[in-house]
């Protein structure tokens, strides 16, 4: 089961501007495309808990001890959590080559070789957020090669390049802890993403490979689909295999259906069958002692303490025996090589769990304090998150108060809990939930799921406005399952937006599957994979559906991604006919959402822009309903003369188009005259943008012979070209036969001032 937890997990480069998604392969994690070699390197791996960031760095270890990773000759790996915690004060060299291994002979000669070769040496510190207090990350002014400092100023001198300068820093954070703002530069960010559902599935089979219930195993887990939601996090699916297990050896048929009554059960398991020396109402007393510490410690955004500063013996042999605590120890400033010890939670699960454990059920968090420990009190307020799933489990809590399980693990006066219970009720209930960020409405969905309350559930399906937007928030399994659960509950139809939510196949094919959701943005290539899905299992009813429901626009085209998604939609309407024809005998079918796109913007950037823009002229006829495309970014695209040549070429095509804009595209008299040619065939052309290209006089001429035969034309903008006060002439004498035209906007620095105001003079609709 130890070698299931090293399964490969799937690495997720990001860029801060759209997480560019693609799998990695831990041999390039350290590629770094044009870094300079002298310079230190720093790397930075996101994930949520649990997600597998230090197994990661495991294994990362494992293969440079098996000859991987030649490039580094030394490997330093610190748990943040460990350094960090006794207020100590540490030279480069101690925590090299004291802390961390203590070579048996050469330290000086070995130490003096590292600082000689900083970029054979990879430094790793796992758990940046472990750091108390790093918002207040101090500059390093010390020379710690020789001095003595803290943790945080000796990290903060490596990163600010002023210790070892040239070596390579792997840094392992949770995504919400911005560590961006205390790194000054990262050279590659990575985030770990956790299983997909196959991978899942593989887990779950290599962990009960070998027991007599295996098949069932994975039939059972998957049963409960809000559990098998969770297994995308490591940690969660070993719990949840672990549960499993214990389920399936005493005969049970099914899974608890709330993460509250998994660990719940999970912690009374572990305690019931162990208790022959000691009596129920000192576990629960440990337990309760031990949970006041969980919380202490998330409250400081720490996971571990000296073991010489817990309160009472009996918690830590408690703790250590039922395997809440895991012991480590640490070498100190001494040459007696004496250890201090210390205990950390064995899981950060159980750490939040017994944390909403504590506030369930003390006496001192009374209940008019509590909805400030729910990440969803108001806008105001900042949500307390390192122990990010405590509002879950405390609401989960508060409506388990009857539950044997619960009751055979607390020794309180239900009284308590039930005014807690009521306050919650009332906070949920004077909630603007139509107003919540995406990420606060998700929250309260979590932890009302947790309740399993009818009442609740009932009460916020109910409330949700109609138009759900979740752009740019990553939607993971369980955040999926939640709001499908609510969404179906409820009898108001909905918009969805789940643009850039990372959004698995699955997820989308049964929010789009609800009868109540009526439309749904979703990223291109999701769409199409998930009707290519469709079309192979022969769903054609649900695919028909789907087509329907998706909206496209606007639609602005980014990347050449984005262009061949396009593409592909467009290729899939070819294959729609024939799935529809199939099902319905009907000979001819559109998609809605290319029948119904109107405005289509263009923003590539002057490398990609021509390629892409000749990719996208391909389909332009295949959107019927076009009236606005918009090719004036401010990175300015620059598709030129042969863009603009391969445009003109399918303007019959376009009968909608009412709005063109081919500004700052570096179009000279040459694309101009292509353009000239073709316009009058635009019969609903109402705004022609053409300014700050490269349009002269020539250009100028040409534009003004067309201009009376392009009847439904009523403004034209030529301005910041290099059309003098000869092709000025010419437009305005173009103008005067075409009273249609409204607007004529032509200031250019080649026009004299004097020209301009007095073709002003002679035509009103001219401005500058």
């Amino acid at each position: 089961k130890n070698s299931v937890k090293a399964m490969e997990k799937e690495l997720v480069p990001c860029s801060l501007q759209g997480k560019e998604k693609a799998t990695l392969k831990r041999s390039q994690i350290f590629q770094i495309p044009g870094c300079k070699d002298l310079e230190t390197k720093v790397i930075v791996v996101l994930g949520k808990a649990g997600m597998g960031k230090s197994i990661l760095v495991q294994k990362i270890c494992q293969d440079w001890s098996n000859g991987e990773f030649s490039q580094f000759e030394f490997v330093f790996w610190f748990d943040c959590k460990q350094i960090s915690l006794p207020e100590k004060r540490y030279s480069l060299k101690y925590l090299l080559l004291e802390f961390f291994v203590k070579p048996q002979e050469g330290s000086k000669e070995i130490f003096e070789y590292i600082l000689q070769n900083p970029a054979k040496v990879l430094l790793v510190f796992d758990g940046f957020e472990e750091l108390h207090d790093y918002e207040n990350f101090p500059r390093c002014s010390a020379q710690p090669e020789k001095d003595l400092c803290s943790i945080k100023e000796l990290l903060s001198g490596l990163i600010q390049k002023k210790i070892l300068n040239g070596c390579t820093l792997l840094l392992t954070a949770r995504p919400k802890d911005k560590v961006y703002q205390y790194v000054s530069k990262v050279d590659k960010t990575i985030e770990i993403v956790g299983f997909s559902p196959q991978q899942r599935e593989l887990y779950i089979t290599k962990y009960f490979e070998g027991l007599p219930y295996c098949n069932n195993a994975l039939k059972l887990i998957k049963e409960c689909e809000y559990l098998f939601s969770h297994c995308y996090s490591p940690v969660m699916c070993r719990f949840v295999c672990s549960l499993s297990e214990t389920v399936l050896e005493i005969g049970d048929k099914s899974l608890p259906s709330t993460l509250t009554t998994v660990f719940l059960k999970f912690v009374q398991q572990k305690i019931i069958p162990m208790q022959t020396d000691v009596t129920d109402m000192q576990n629960q007393e440990s337990l309760a002692t031990l949970a006041r510490i969980a919380w202490y410690l998330g409250e400081r955004h720490q996971s571990a303490m000296k073991s010489d500063l817990l309160p009472f013996k009996e918690v830590k042999e408690f703790a250590l025996k039922y395997g809440f605590f895991l012991p480590f120890a640490f070498p100190i400033h001494s040459d007696s090589g004496e250890e201090e010890f210390g205990s950390t939670f064995s899981d950060f699960v159980i750490q939040n769990f017994l944390g909403a454990f504590h506030l369930a059920l003390a006496e001192e968090i009374k209940d008019k304090s509590l909805t400030k420990y729910l990440s969803f009190p108001s806008k105001k307020k900042k949500p307390y998150n390192w122990l990010d799933l405590v509002p879950r489990f405390l609401a989960g809590l508060l409506f388990l108060q009857d539950d044997p399980y619960f009751c055979s693990l607390s020794n309180k006066d239900v009284k308590q809990s039930t005014k807690k219970q009521k306050k919650l009720l009332k906070c949920v209930r004077r909630l603007q939930i139509n107003e919540l960020c995406p990420e606060r409405l998700l929250e309260l969905l979590h932890c009302i799921y947790e309740t399993q309350s009818n009442y609740l559930l009932q009460h916020v399906a109910l409330r949700l406005k109609p138009d759900l937007s979740f752009l740019g928030v990553v939607l993971t399994p369980p955040d999926i399952h939640v709001l499908h659960y609510v969404l179906k509950r409820s009898r108001k139809e909905f918009s969805l937006d789940l643009q850039n939510s990372s959004i698995d196949m699955q997820g989308l094919k049964d929010f789009v599957g609800l009868k109540n959701v009526a439309s749904f943005r979703a990223s291109l290539s999701d769409t199409v994979r998930l009707w290519k899905f469709l079309e192979q299992t022969k769903d054609y009813e649900l695919l028909r559906a789907s087509t329907e429901k998706f909206v496209l626009d606007p639609f602005k085209a980014k990347t050449m991604k984005d262009v061949s998604d396009l593409s592909d939609l467009v290729e899939m309407q070819e294959k729609m006919i024939n799935c529809v024809q199939d099902a319905s005998g009907c000979s001819s079918y559109e998609i809605p959402a290319i029948k119904n796109l109107r405005k289509l913007e263009f923003a590539l950037g002057p490398v990609c822009g021509l390629q892409g823009f000749l990719k996208l002229v391909e389909i332009l006829a295949a959107f019927p309903s076009l009236q606005h495309l918009d090719l004036d970014a401010l990175s300015e695209n620059g598709i030129g003369d042969e863009g603009a040549k391969s445009l003109s070429e399918v303007f019959p095509t376009l009968t909608s188009l009412e709005t063109l804009n081919l500004s700052q595209n570096k179009i000279t008299d040459v694309g101009a005259e292509k353009l000239a040619t073709a316009l009058p065939s635009l019969s609903s052309l109402k705004t022609l943008s053409l300014y700050n290209n490269s349009i002269c006089d020539f250009g100028a001429e040409n534009l003004a012979k067309v201009l009376p035969a392009m009847a439904s034309l009523r403004v034209l903008e030529v301005q910041y070209n290099k059309i003098t006060g000869v092709g000025a002439q010419q437009l305005t004498d173009s103008l005067r036969k075409c009273p249609h035209i409204t607007n004529l906007v032509m200031w250019n620095s080649t026009i004299p001032h004097g020209v301009l105001k007095h073709l002003q003079q002679l035509d009103s609709r001219i401005s500058v």
